[in-house]
């Protein structure tokens, strides 16, 4: 038995015997459940696992100050407490499940209120993945053919509203005041344009409006930029003539009653312990008084998945009887970064990236799970510090795509902040999906798009993630190794230089650009830039592919090259990529053409002098994914059959 299964096994029996010898001490003080659809998804049969009941409630958690496990919640001694001295907040819940299900309870962190792992792994659109009501909700049931129990609860105070989304309600510390931040750009010309503050204003006095064209340009204060407010919550802007629809607005102002922000962790905490432990009829997954999970896995999405870092950062995998939440976590395109939630005046739906929110704290040190020093501000931290002091690390499976190298500094995972090369935990699994960007449906075409210089990337990242479920549900079920990782490192030769990535491809506008990591500290009224840390890309074969990383039919059997990031159109700034999306530049079809073009690649009539070569081509990738245990079986048979039908590729203009 390797380390890290006999540590699993280890975890596993201390949760046993401390289940038996404490008391159930999941904060949920009420489970009140509001519907209960039984079969749900219109009667729809999942093979083995019969039907599936979907079952929607609220819970309150109660939250004690005086807990050491509570007192890394920013304000949470500050907050209102009930007759018992606990600080109370009640968040939404969603429970999916098979009649026979596996054991294993899979959380998902919801991303601003939705949920997305339905849409990535079952192949839905996003609508019917939220809603999880009709058969055809469920799309291929990939999840509750396994066996899955679902859950989501929400832990975002301020994400959106509509039907479905899940949201959480926490305390305000009343009287409470403090520097606040908001940015935000109009797709239209209105002016004035009013807009909401994430926090009421203290002292209309102390705010400051500016604006700058774009995100690398300097603040400004034109004639014709001015604001008012309309209550403490809400402001008008008027826009200067001049400037166009992108121009980035930001407002510093004293702010008041912040939200305890960080019992959002709490909340996904709380919420799991009490399904897991709790074996009172309270608990709807209890049966004769034993729960009939054995075993959770938190998975969070791009936002949640910043947010599942965060919570083992902060060391929430223990409840707090000191038990363990999750053996297993799936963070999924988080890159190296973070969230803004448990910090005061915190705002969790910030999402820094190209071209907005920059300088909000989510890339912040540590960066990646094992402890070290910080060459920048001489800080000694890791994510998984606070959780090895107790035991309760889980196994860790994070997947990103190959945008995170480009937007959201993922190289900073596998080197140290002076540029060193770093190896992993050996709990830790990191994969890349080459040429993949932040996100794509599962139906994604090449099609242009006016703001990027490339037809964007039709890569989609949900084969590999079915595939490294299974993997971490094995891993935690049983101990099996999950595949070894796949990503990009210096030690291998497959991160490099910005300048050194690309061979000279027409059609692919590379000019060094990549979001910066800088080291900011949030100082009033603005924050600052007070160093930077050195940034690798993954290097590109002859193809213009990344020759690292879970390297799909698509890119493995190529007939173009697919990268993770795109240029802005028109832009010509060091950071200036378009957000989240990548780019596709095809292939020559013919030698001639090729040359003709000055391009450097292989022809599609080189590597496929058939079109039966290159169908054998994609069978030959599919059967190495599927040994590798980076495809399933069904989804190798399926590449092989879109190569067969012309589909794979992609590239409808």
């Amino acid at each position: 038995m390797g380390k890290v299964q006999a540590s699993l096994a280890r975890w596993g029996a201390l949760a046993l015997m401390m289940g038996v010898a404490l008391p159930a001490a999941a904060e949920v003080t009420r489970f009140e459940i509001l519907s209960r659809d039984a079969p749900a998804l219109g009667g729809r049969e999942f093979g083995a696992r019969g039907q599936a009941e979907k079952i929607t409630a609220r819970a309150t958690l109660a939250l004690d100050p005086a807990d050491p496990r509570n007192a890394v919640i920013v304000d949470l001694d500050r907050a209102p407490r009930n007759a018992q001295g606990r600080v109370e907040a009640t968040t939404d819940v969603v429970i999916l499940r098979p009649a026979r299900p596996n054991g294993t309870l899979l959380f998902e962190v919801l991303n601003r209120g939705r949920k997305l792992l339905p849409g990535w792994t079952q192949d839905t659109d996003g609508t019917a993945g939220i809603r999880l009501a009709q058969p055809g909700d469920a799309g291929n049931g990939f999840l509750l053919d396994q066996g899955f129990t679902l859950v989501w609860a929400g832990w975002q105070h301020d994400s959106p509203q509509g039907a479905d989304l899940l949201r959480i309600a926490l305390p305000t510390v009343p009287g409470l005041t403090g520097p606040s931040r908001e940015e935000w750009t109009f797709s239209n010309a209105t002016s004035p344009q009013r807009v909401t503050l994430s926090y009421p204003v203290a002292d209309r006095a102390s705010a400051r409006l500016t604006v700058r064209a774009r995100t690398d340009m300097e603040r400004q204060t034109p004639a014709g930029l001015g604001f008012s407010f309309i209550d403490d919550s809400t402001i008008e802007i008027t826009r200067p003539a001049g400037m166009d629809a992108g121009a980035l607005y930001e407002l510093s102002y004293t702010a008041r009653d912040p939200k305890v922000t960080g019992i959002g962790l709490a909340a996904i905490r709380d919420v799991t312990a009490f399904l897991r432990r709790v074996t009172g009829p309270e608990n709807p997954l209890a049966v004769q008084g034993r729960p009939t999970v054995d075993r959770a896995i938190g998975l969070g999405i791009s936002q949640s998945g910043r947010v599942l870092r965060d919570f083992l950062y902060f060391g929430m995998n223990q409840d707090e009887a000191g038990r363990l939440v999750f053996e297993g976590m799936m963070p999924v395109i988080p890159g190296a970064r973070r969230s803004f939630t448990n910090a005061r005046f915190g705002q969790p739906g910030r999402n820094p990236g190209p071209q907005y929110d920059r300088l909000f704290p989510v890339l912040g040190f540590p960066f990646t799970y094992a402890v070290m020093e910080d060459a920048v501000s001489g800080r000694r931290d890791g994510i998984l510090l606070r959780c090895s002091l107790t035991n309760t690390c889980p196994a860790i499976m994070q997947m990103d795509s190959e945008f995170e190298f480009w937007g959201s500094q993922a190289s900073l995972l596998v080197t140290d902040t002076a540029g060193n090369h770093h190896d992993l935990p050996a709990n830790v699994r990191a994969y890349m999906v080459a040429g993949a960007p932040h996100g794509n449906p599962w139906n994604a075409v090449a099609r242009r798009s006016a703001a990027c210089a490339m037809p964007l990337n039709p890569v989609s990242q949900g084969t590999a993630l079915r595939a490294l479920i299974v993997a971490m549900e094995a891993w935690v079920r049983e101990g099996v190794e999950p595949p070894a990782t796949r990503f990009p490192t210096l030690a291998a030769g497959t991160l490099t230089r910005p300048e050194m990535v690309y061979p000279a491809i027409p059609g692919l506008p590379y000019r060094g650009q990549y979001v910066r990591a800088e080291f900011i500290e949030q100082t009033a009224p603005l924050p600052s830039v007070r160093g930077s840390y050195p940034l690798f890309l993954p290097r590109a074969g002859l193809d213009g592919n990344a020759v690292a990383g879970i390297r799909l039919p698509l890119i493995e059997a190529p007939r173009a090259t697919y990268v993770g990031w795109n240029a802005q159109a028109g832009a010509d700034g060091p950071q200036e990529i378009c957000t989240q999306v990548g780019g596709v530049v095809p292939l020559a079809e013919t030698r001639a053409a090729g040359q003709a073009a000055g391009d450097p690649r292989p022809s599609i009539e080189e590597l496929y002098p058939t079109p039966e070569s290159y169908v054998t081509a994609v069978r030959q990738a599919s059967a190495r994914l599927v040994a590798a245990r980076l495809l399933l079986p069904a989804d190798a048979e399926a590449a092989v059959a879109a190569a067969q039908a012309g589909q794979l590729a992609r590239l409808a203009p």
